[in-house]
This record gives structure tokens, C-alpha cells and sequence, in this order.
């Protein structure tokens, strides 16, 4: 490979030189400075929300504090908060990721003689990732992921510790005598036994999975996996999803070996996929995959999965449906 050509080669690495330290320094661990507000026994002020967290939209960056009461997020246009105690687990990873974004890859198409793919080696830095798993009030299951500084996840791992809480007991009523609500669907927890998944991974899937449900036409309500109290009727269909493989790749890689990346370092996922009915008589069963190639964020592919089932599940009940109209054509005349 062709090294790159001096003048570029220097504008990289200074520029790279010069945004590290800051990407990298600590965040600020600073208590709140409202007197009524509890006392932040952890905070980062560079916190970004990847997905997940109630009434926030995804790729918001601002301050992420942990007190005794309540995780908080907060930034420009407001701030949203769960009750701590609604908190089952906190997970830590990390993840390399583009520096600059689109305009990192359009600077490395303009460095002539290939120098761009090595570049892609030094135009990465290494973040820390947060996932939050939570109930709600009605005991649906969540999960909130945060991109953090370096070395902040573990800091908030340790912090959770030291205000530990006894889990919560989740309700665990089934179905019965119950009326039906039509259209309605239950997401049950994704089992992954069958290969290990970083929690980022398991939350993000879960969460887009309910969200791209929700938005898929002729749906009903779209329950999440332990939610019962408030309701008084049961989901007419559930979904179950296992873990088939699991390949994290990198996006580094791909990034730095070009055109090749689209087949090296690629992210993979797989899913058995069942739809069942209250009534016991529908029973689909389909593998979901899912393939991140090129540059982007290896934990993009969550949506991809999401994006899948969501398209299956409406073919599900499009079939589901003409069936129903058929028997009732075909039945018996009075």
C-alpha cells in the first residue's frame, strides 16, 4: 500500500493530535447546583443518548447524573429522568467510532495515492458505552444506551454500586379470561443463550424492535415484555425472538480497508423469529439477519434487525388476516 503523501500526512496527524486529548479528558463529576435537587453521586457532562431513554431523542448529547433518587439526562431543549429505583442492571462496553463523521470520509477521498484507507486508522477514537436496563411503571422492560468519555462507564458502574437497590418484583400474571385486544402484539425479551451479545447490543435490538412496531401501519398496541399492570385486555399476538449468531465487526476495519470493507469486518446478526396467537392457532416461524458493512457505527445494525422483523411481522398478519377472510367465506351456510 502507498504511503500517504507528506503534506496530508501531517494536516492528519496534527488534526488527530489536536481533537484526542479533548475527546478523551474526563468529564466533570460536578454536583448540581440546585439546593433542591439531590446530590449527584455521578455525573458526565459529555454524555450522548444513543436510543432508549424515555422522551429523548436519539443522538442528543448533555449531561448524564446519577443521585440516590433518579437518573437524569439533560441538554439545551430540556431533560427527561427515571426513578433509580426503577433500575435492574448497568452494563459497560466500549466501541471505536468515526472521528469526524461524513466529514472524516470526505477528507480521506481527497488525499490522493490511497492515503485516505490509512488515514481511516488514526480518524477513529474509542468511546465508552453505557447500557441502562429499566422498568416502567407498568412494567415494561427498557433499555437506554449512552456514548460516554473514556473510562466514565466504568466510573458510573461503580457508582450504581454504591447505591444498591433490591430488584424489583415484576408481576408475572398470565392471560387468562381475559378479553383480547385485536391488532395487539407482546415483544417477549429476546432469549440470547445462544451467543454472547454486549448488553448494548441486546438493548438496542429490543428497543428498536417496540419502536419500529409502532409505527408499522394496521398494529395496535405494541406491549413490552412484562407490562400488565393498567390494562384489561391481553395481546391478541406475541413475538419471540432467539439469538441464532452474533458477529460484532469493526468498524475501523471497514473503514480502513475501503472497498474491501464491504466484506471484511462487516457486523452480523441473526434471529429465529415465531408469531403465535392467543387463540393457539397461528405458528410462523423465520431467521431475520442483519449486515453492517462499510463505515458505519457497528451498533447500527439493531435498527437493521428491528427494520426486518417489523416488515415480516406485517407480512405475518396481512396472511393472518386473508386467512381469517377466507374461512369465514368458506364456512358452513345456515
Amino acid at each position: 500500500m502507498n504511503s500517504l503523501s507528506g503534506a496530508p500526512l501531517v494536516f492528519i496527524l496534527h488534526a488527530s493530535l489536536c481533537v484526542l486529548p479533548s475527546l478523551s479528558a474526563p468529564s466533570s463529576h460536578a454536583t448540581s447546583l440546585d439546593p433542591s435537587a439531590p446530590a449527584a453521586v455521578w455525573q458526565s457532562t459529555r454524555a450522548e443518548h444513543i436510543y432508549g431513554f424515555p422522551d429523548m431523542k436519539a443522538h442528543k448529547k448533555g449531561t448524564l447524573t446519577l443521585s440516590s433518587d433518579t437518573l437524569a439526562f439533560s441538554q439545551k431543549s430540556g431533560n427527561t429522568f427515571i426513578p433509580r429505583s426503577s433500575v435492574t442492571a448497568v452494563s459497560a462496553g466500549n466501541q471505536r467510532v468515526e472521528l469526524w463523521g461524513m466529514s472524516g470520509r470526505i477528507l480521506r477521498m481527497t488525499i490522493p495515492d490511497g492515503g485516505g484507507i490509512a488515514a481511516a486508522a488514526v480518524m477513529h477514537h474509542r468511546i465508552d458505552m453505557l447500557t441502562v436496563e429499566f422498568r416502567d411503571s407498568l412494567g415494561g422492560g427498557h433499555g437506554a444506551v449512552f456514548f460516554l468519555p473514556t473510562n466514565e462507564a466504568q466510573h458510573a458502574l461503580q457508582s450504581f454500586a454504591l447505591t444498591p437497590l433490591p430488584p424489583r418484583k415484576i408481576s408475572d400474571a398470565v392471560c387468562q379470561n381475559t378479553p383480547i385486544e385485536p391488532r395487539s402484539v407482546q415483544v417477549s425479551t429476546p432469549n440470547w443463550n445462544h451467543a454472547e451479545v454486549p448488553a448494548a447490543y441486546r438493548a438496542l435490538v429490543y428497543e428498536h424492535v417496540i419502536d419500529r412496531l409502532r409505527s408499522t401501519k394496521d398494529i395496535g398496541h405494541v406491549y413490552r415484555d412484562g407490562e400488565s399492570d393498567g390494562h384489561s385486555a391481553c395481546p391478541q399476538y406475541t413475538i419471540h425472538i432467539s439469538i441464532a449468531t452474533f458477529k460484532e465487526g469493526s468498524s475501523v476495519k471497514r473503514a480502513y480497508l475501503g472497498p474491501a470493507g464491504m466484506f471484511v469486518g462487516t457486523t452480523q446478526m441473526a434471529f429465529d423469529v415465531t408469531v403465535t396467537d392467543a387463540s393457539k392457532q397461528l405458528n410462523v416461524n423465520q431467521q431475520i439477519k442483519a449486515t453492517i458493512r462499510g463505515e458505519s457505527e457497528s451498533t447500527n445494525v439493531a435498527d437493521h434487525v428491528a427494520k426486518n422483523l417489523a416488515r415480516h411481522y406485517a407480512n405475518v398478519l396481512k396472511n393472518a388476516n386473508k386467512s381469517v377472510s377466507a374461512n369465514k367465506t368458506d364456512g358452513p351456510v345456515s
